[in-house]
C-alpha cells in the first residue's frame, strides 16, 4: 500500500464541530472512512499552526488517497491537503533509473 501524508485545515464551522464531536471522535471517524477505503491510519496528531490535523495514512494508491481527501473537503468543515510519501528504495529505484532529458536552451 502507497502511504500518503494527510493535512487538514478546519473553518470555523468546522471548529465548532469538533468541539461537539471531540477529537477522539473525529480521530475515530478518520479511520472508519479509511478503513472502507481499503486504507489504515498510521498516526494522528493535531497541531498547532498553519494545520490542525497531521495524518500519516496507508491506501491502495493515489486514486484513493483522492478520493478520501474529496471526501472530506466535501463537507465544507475543513480542507484536506494530500501528499505522496516515497520511502528511501522508491526513491533509490527511482534514481537507478537513467533517463535523458535535453535541458532548456541545450
Amino acid at each position: 500500500m502507497a502511504k500518503f501524508l494527510m493535512t487538514t485545515v478546519y473553518t470555523p464551522e468546522g471548529i465548532r464541530a469538533l468541539q461537539k464531536d471531540t477529537a477522539s471522535g473525529r480521530r475515530e471517524a478518520v479511520t472508519k472512512l479509511l478503513q472502507s477505503a481499503g486504507g489504515k491510519l498510521e498516526s494522528f496528531y493535531y497541531a498547532m499552526g498553519d494545520v490542525d490535523v497531521i495524518a500519516i495514512v496507508e491506501l491502495p494508491d493515489a486514486s484513493t488517497a483522492a478520493s478520501v481527501s474529496l471526501t472530506g473537503s466535501a463537507t465544507g468543515l475543513y480542507k484536506v491537503t494530500t501528499t505522496a510519501l516515497l520511502g528511501v528504495e522508491e526513491v533509490d529505484r527511482a534514481l537507478a533509473k537513467k533517463l535523458a532529458i535535453r535541458a532548456p536552451g541545450q
